[in-house]
């Protein structure tokens, strides 16, 4: 019988023990969400690599107000379509509690990751979530027609790149918790499926 672990199979760190300014990132984070997203602690083994991680991330999914682009909810949308297709718990889990909160929706996340082609979307979220999924699935396939169909349903070609960037990033997270079997906190599964009381 496979060995269980808390956080992953390659152990962890806490932000006690990363270097100073990555300690403050993570310590900000769990200061706004209350607690220490398992991702950080996994891959705080490799600070440079998690400095890198959230740097990436940042840039992506926590862009300047007048940056542009996919709006914050869209930008988790991606995510949890994405992650479902690489059949990824952890990016699932915790990106759909950010992606329930974002829509005011306790099902959304669910539905988009379980069946993101038969959830009911707008017609600029199908275009987001269609594009998404031939980014993480087919990319090879991926041709002019298929961004003429996503700008035809209104999406600027800034809102194409978020859509193939945040793909990748997180193809490469999602492989990176598929390695290290990295676990979600519990507190994910209720965030945006009940009030915080």
């Amino acid at each position: 019988m496979a060995q269980q672990h808390e956080v992953s199979r390659f152990g962890h760190v806490d932000p006690d023990g990363l270097p100073p300014d990555l300690a403050e990132r993570i310590g900000a984070i769990a200061e706004k969400s209350g607690f220490v997203p398992n991702v950080f602690r996994a891959l705080g083994r490799r600070p440079a690599e998690l400095r890198a991680f959230l740097d990436y991330h940042d840039a992506l999914m926590e862009p300047a107000p007048d940056a542009g682009g996919l709006s914050k909810a869209e930008r988790e949308l991606v995510v949890v379509a994405t992650s479902g297709a690489n059949s990824c718990t952890y990016c699932v889990v915790a990106h759909g509690a950010i992606l329930r909160i974002r829509y005011r929706d306790p099902e959304i996340a669910d539905r988009v990751a379980t069946n993101p082609y038969a959830v009911e979307l707008s017609d600029r979220e199908r275009a987001i979530v269609d594009l998404a999924l031939l980014v993480a699935r087919e990319s090879e396939l991926l041709g002019e027609a298929d961004l003429d169909a996503a700008r035809d349903a209104g999406l600027t070609d800034d809102e194409i790149w978020d859509i193939g960037a945040i793909t990748a990033l997180f193809a490469m997270s999602n492989r990176l918790a598929h390695l290290t079997a990295l676990r979600p906190n519990p507190e994910f599964f209720l965030m945006g499926r009940v009030s915080r009381g």
